[in-house]
């Protein structure tokens, strides 16, 4: 099991207020923070960190657990609203399970943010 992950953005500033806005819903926080680092989880734990790049960012794939479709659908428009990209609306993907509830967005550095629900409703 993962305990904490961390990826490297280009503008720190910018990518919190991301994602303070598209977590939001999914019942993260910031929940701590360093110099360069910035911290976000259901508190009082972080669990996914972001961070000053290098010179640049390779692309990644996160996806968030969420408890029920509407906070799928939530994240998805505070994600859209916060000014990411669509990369697939929320709606039942049956290519991976029969419940599989997804919605993804690029963040403002392109890595491909998924908000996800397995139960079925």
């Amino acid at each position: 099991m993962i305990d904490h992950i961390g990826m490297s953005v280009t503008d720190v500033a910018k990518s919190k207020a991301f994602y303070s806005s598209a977590l939001s819903p999914l019942g993260y926080a910031v929940v701590m923070e360093f110099a360069n680092d910035v911290g976000f989880g259901v508190p009082p734990k972080p669990d996914f960190w972001i961070g000053p790049a290098g010179s640049d960012v390779q692309p990644t794939h996160i996806a968030f657990r969420a408890d029920n479709r509407k906070q799928v659908d939530a994240f998805y428009k505070a994600a859209v609203a916060a000014g990411g990209r669509d990369n697939g609306p929320p709606g039942l993907r049956p290519e991976y399970h029969a419940n599989y509830y997804g919605a993804f967005v690029f963040d403002p550095d392109g890595n491909n943010i998924e908000a996800v629900c397995h139960a079925p409703e």
